[in-house]
């Protein structure tokens, strides 16, 4: 989140890392990689989008098929129509919002449409999943590029990760240092955070990144926020929230929403299904 919030509502722009959009785009920073950085194996753009404001990726889930409509990945407070409120779910909305689909380079080949928002919350998670107008297999044949998939196990501390940003064409490489029982940031709060490493320095423009396991290639969360001032529990300023109710504030650390749940909620043709056994994302 940044600063002008007022502003910045207006004219839906979100930009920031946490969940504040900004009102102008944030400055593009000058190293791809903090010197500091643990060596991974390299991780690609491929099938990494970059959206008006925020970042995504196209993603299947671990039982999806070649002919079943494409889903792209971001924030909830990456979506266009601004802000979910605390409690609220979008489901199934019509939406044209179009994706600049990056190659493993990070050059944009391509422009994706999507034809509705299939599911987007900012309560205990902070996501947003649009349905595209293509399927995967022509996306593949179109550009050849294939999806991310969406891991399906919860990953564990220790985990070396990137944080793949279609936005800035950048990668942050580090790995998980924890997890945050509460993540409270003003009037939303997310469940089981992942927190990273301090070498992850995700930056405005990286919402909505996907966060690659390096060993799996597989996606395990979505980057959505860091506590940018020092301040407790507001607005670009997240603070950790224990189970015994203890406050912890980490000034210049960075998350991510874990995604193992997301599958459980997806039927055949990836057709949401919030009623499926296992499906533990929040209803409408």
């Amino acid at each position: 989140m940044n600063k002008p919030l007022l502003a910045a509502l207006a004219t839906l722009a979100v930009t920031g890392v946490g969940v504040a959009p900004a009102a102008a785009s944030p400055a593009a920073p000058a190293a791809s990689a903090s010197p500091a950085a643990p060596a991974v194996r390299a991780v690609s753009f491929a099938g990494t989008v970059a959206l008006s404001n925020c970042s995504g990726s196209v993603v299947r889930l671990p039982a999806s098929e070649d002919d079943d409509p494409a889903l792209v990945m971001s924030n909830g407070h990456c979506l266009e129509t601004g802000f979910p409120a605390a409690g609220e779910v979008v489901v199934d909305q019509p939406s044209s919002r179009t994706f600049g689909l990056l190659n493993a380079s990070g050059t944009r080949v391509g422009t994706l449409r999507a034809g509705k928002i299939a599911y987007a919350t900012m309560t205990d998670t902070d996501v947003s999943l649009y349905q595209l107008t293509s399927t995967y297999a022509q996306i593949r044949g179109s550009y050849g590029i294939s999806p991310l998939t969406l891991d399906d196990t919860r990953p564990t501390a220790g985990t070396a990760i990137t944080v793949v940003s279609g936005y800035w064409k950048r990668t942050y490489a580090c790995n998980v240092d924890g997890f945050a029982y509460r993540l409270k940031e003003g009037e939303w709060t997310w469940k089981d955070s992942v927190r990273y490493t301090s070498a992850c320095r995700t930056i405005g423009g990286t919402s909505g990144s996907p966060v690659v396991d390096n060993a799996t290639g597989k996606v395990v969360a979505v980057n959505n926020t860091g506590n940018e001032d020092g301040g407790r529990c507001t607005d670009n300023n997240p603070c950790e929230v224990a189970e015994d109710g203890t406050v912890t504030v980490r000034e210049g650390i960075n998350y991510g929403q874990q995604t193992y749940r997301i599958p459980a909620c997806f039927a055949l043709d990836n057709k949401l299904d919030l009623s499926r056994s296992g499906c533990a994302l929040p209803k409408p």
